[in-house]
């Protein structure tokens, strides 16, 4: 009976070179505007999975892009929005009276 040897972790390989990783940090340093998307200042999966099309002929996925750009060291970034009255000194003032009482 032969024994079952591990060829190593499944998966591709990552497809871009590590000279394509550093130019894609460089061009995502530059931001969305620079490469056409004025509407806002956001880099989405489609976008970068479009932007790494165009730069290297390569076709990924949004979720194989998220797997690449964690790979490289982004992390996932939700603006906050806030309400434009928000009120911070009542907000502070509450949590230290009305929270505190309520927390015990």
């Amino acid at each position: 009976m032969a024994a079952l040897i591990s060829t190593g972790p499944g998966g591709d390989v990552c497809r871009p070179s590590p000279d394509q990783l550093l130019r894609l940090r460089a061009e995502l340093d530059l931001g969305p505007a620079a490469h056409g998307w004025v509407e806002d200042q956001r880099w989405t999966l489609a976008r970068v999975a479009t932007l790494i099309g165009r730069l290297f002929h390569i076709s990924y996925t949004p979720r194989g892009v998220s797997y690449l750009l964690h790979r490289i060291g982004y992390t996932p970034q939700v603006p906050k929005h806030r309400a434009v009255q928000r009120d911070e000194p009542a907000i502070a003032a509450w949590r230290a009276t009305t929270w505190a009482k309520i927390r015990g």
